[in-house]
């Protein structure tokens, strides 16, 4: 696994050229897709029946919070997929929504084919109506720390979003992305985090890269949240919002094909948050599945 020094901050993409003394250029060749199976491979889940759902833990149980599950089962709903329908919940600051994970640790790379609806069809209505994947500090509610890339609706509909939360602030970016089923990546290599997206039929992109001083020990899964606007004059009072439950519109589905675990390599030598060194064609190849 590559060894990458750890940068403090929310930082972004730079374009200084390499140096002998600096972060060296990685050419296609020098890397290879993710490697599958080990540890990690174990905990990878194609949802072919509802015995699947046990591996996957509630994060409202372990750390003792309000449900703002609505629905989730595996091979239900939606033969041969997780679906989740969350009530109405955030991710964002100190707001704290949804999430099913696993305990992993070390470089991973968390690659899923998922798709977020409305109830009712189309794309969520309901602002901030959002799903996809998050890897989270655990036991940090007091001053969260995580990060995650979705797809659903901002203000904006047919939007991924890659958002970085350290001590509680959320940095989120956007991008426009089509409806229907969209593969993510959310992987990190050293204290470096990435988050890649695929429309169907489409081509990998890079959503986001961010240096990271996040644990080895992670919780990796999968999130939804639905109608920030449902929060009312509590938006600026996490804690309140926290509290109970809201009562709102929530207007999201989201189906889950399959979550899937590797083991990520980079050189040595390479600086992933610099794209003079790695750039986006390198990044996506290392990143991503072999044949995604």
């Amino acid at each position: 696994m590559a060894v990458v020094s750890a940068v403090a901050g929310c930082g972004t993409v730079t374009s200084a050229q390499p140096t002998p003394t600096g972060p060296g250029l990685v050419t296609l060749d020098k890397v290879t897709p993710p490697a599958p199976g080990g540890e990690v491979g174990q905990a990878s889940t194609e949802f072919a029946n509802a015995a699947d759902l046990s591996v996957w833990t509630k994060l409202s149980e372990t750390e003792k919070d309000v449900d703002r599950i609505a629905k989730l089962d595996v091979n239900k709903t939606v033969k041969g997929s997780m679906y989740v329908e969350p009530k109405t919940s955030a991710w964002f600051d100190g707001f704290r929504g949804p999430f099913v994970y696993q305990d992993l640790a070390g470089d991973i790379v968390m690659h899923a084919r998922v798709k977020v609806e409305g109830k009712s069809g189309g794309l969520p209505k309901r602002k901030f109506s959002l799903g996809g994947l998050m890897a989270r500090q655990p036991g940090s509610y007091a001053t969260p720390n995580w990060v995650s890339v979705t797809i659903g609706t901002t203000d904006k509909s047919g939007r991924v979003e890659a958002k970085y939360t350290k001590d509680g602030s959320s940095k989120p970016k956007e991008a426009a992305v089509k409806s229907g089923w969209v593969e993510l990546v959310l992987a990190r290599v050293g204290r470096v985090f990435v988050a890649l997206y695929k429309e169907d039929g489409g081509k990998w992109k890079v959503a986001n890269r961010w240096p990271s001083t996040l644990p080895d020990a992670l919780q990796w899964g999968i999130t939804a949240y639905t109608d920030w606007d449902s929060y009312n004059t509590l938006k600026k009072d996490a804690t309140k919002g926290n509290a109970k439950q809201i009562t709102g519109q929530p207007d999201l589905k989201l189906t889950v094909d399959y979550v899937r675990f590797l083991r990520p390599e980079l050189p040595e030598y390479a600086d992933p948050l610099n794209d003079a060194s790695v750039s986006d064609e390198v990044l996506i190849k290392a990143m991503t599945p072999d044949g995604a």
